[in-house]
């Protein structure tokens, strides 16, 4: 097939890519390499993915999805089979800073994707919702079949619309859709604003740690090899419209158009300071850390429910968290050379 992987250049696309030719699709790799992150680690994961195995079937295309009118001829010189779509404005807290980027990126670009696979026919759209959309929500495990209108930030805000713009396009033009709930993915090649890559910089470099929530904040980790396997499972798996939805009770995460959400995550949520002690254990050196409130934005808690995933996919995640970080750690040491 010949699939569209956007945000290819990032930390989980730029890992999508590389299983989907190792397979032997052809992969259209587009990123805008914005300066929100080192753009050096961007630009290092797309040599990873050009020195791989079958890259001569890879094609990197540097733009933003914004950029509607250059979007849409990607679309129509490639007759995309599917689509993967991974890039979007990341980040809680800088939705507080900078809100504009979350609309221009992750609202205008989602709607040019839609665009571009409603007026060239592709099979099917798997695209990045997140978490951050259960918000207030307490009831644990998060389960897709919750409502989810009380979102805490911004980037929340906007994953959860991007869901209810695909519901749209499923519904008015038979456009499968499938939307990815991801659980806190970490892994090699990570995110430098993330907390794995933070509190072992800091640990390795003897500087102290914010752990905020006084460490008693619990995550749904999730290795970025699971969330790869299942986000190619589920593009294998095309949304179909659910014969049983029904208006008078109606299911969030199906309906009578090929729509369909799950949540992607580990479904073993850690707390804080035991993640913070695995990765001193691995670096053997203990951490400095500064204990301090939740912050705004932010949320104590999260726990997947995967069990829709499970049974439509058979999605298995396999990678115990003492082996994540390990690896992580392995490689943070390699590419950092310490």
């Amino acid at each position: 097939m010949k699939i569209l992987v956007t945000g290819a250049a990032g930390f989980i696309g730029s890992h999508v890519s590389l299983k989907l030719l190792e397979r032997g699709d052809e992969v259209i790799g587009l990123d805008d390499l914005n300066d929100y992150y080192d753009v050096s680690l961007k630009e290092a994961r797309l040599n990873l993915i050009r020195n791989s195995r079958n890259s001569n079937h890879f094609k990197f295309v540097k733009m933003g999805v914004e950029n509607r009118n250059e979007l849409l001829q990607l679309f129509k010189e490639h007759g995309f089979d599917k689509v993967v779509h991974l890039a979007a404005q990341a980040g809680v807290r800088y939705s507080i800073e900078n809100p504009y980027a979350y609309i221009d990126s992750n609202i205008v670009g989602f709607i040019n994707i839609l665009e571009g696979c409603r007026h060239h026919k592709v099979n099917h759209l798997v695209y990045a919702s997140s978490s951050s959309v259960y918000g207030a929500n307490e009831s644990m495990p998060f389960s897709v079949h919750d409502n989810v209108d009380h979102p805490l930030s911004l980037y929340a805000a906007s994953k959860k619309a991007n869901e209810l713009m695909a519901h749209t396009y499923s519904n008015l033009y038979d456009l499968p859709t499938t939307g990815l709930r991801f659980f806190t993915v970490y892994g090699p090649w990570g995110r430098p604003d993330m907390a794995l890559f933070i509190f072992t910089r800091a640990i390795l470099e003897g500087k102290p740690i914010d752990v905020f929530n006084y460490g008693k904040h619990q995550r749904d980790f999730t290795y970025v090899d699971d969330i790869v396997e299942g986000i190619i499972r589920t593009l294998d798996h095309t949304a179909l419209p659910n014969p049983d939805w029904s208006g008078l009770e109606p299911d969030p995460a199906t309906s009578k158009a090929p729509y369909r959400l799950y949540n992607i995550g580990s479904n073993k949520p850690v707390e804080l300071l035991r993640y913070i002690e695995i990765i001193e254990q691995k670096v053997g050196k203990k951490a400095e850390k500064n204990l301090l409130p939740l912050q705004a934005g932010d949320v104590p808690a999260t726990f997947a429910d995967v069990d829709a995933l499970k049974e439509d996919v058979a999605y298995k995640p396999e990678t115990r968290i003492e082996e994540g970080i390990s690896n992580f750690i392995d490689w943070y040491r390699d590419y950092y050379r310490i």
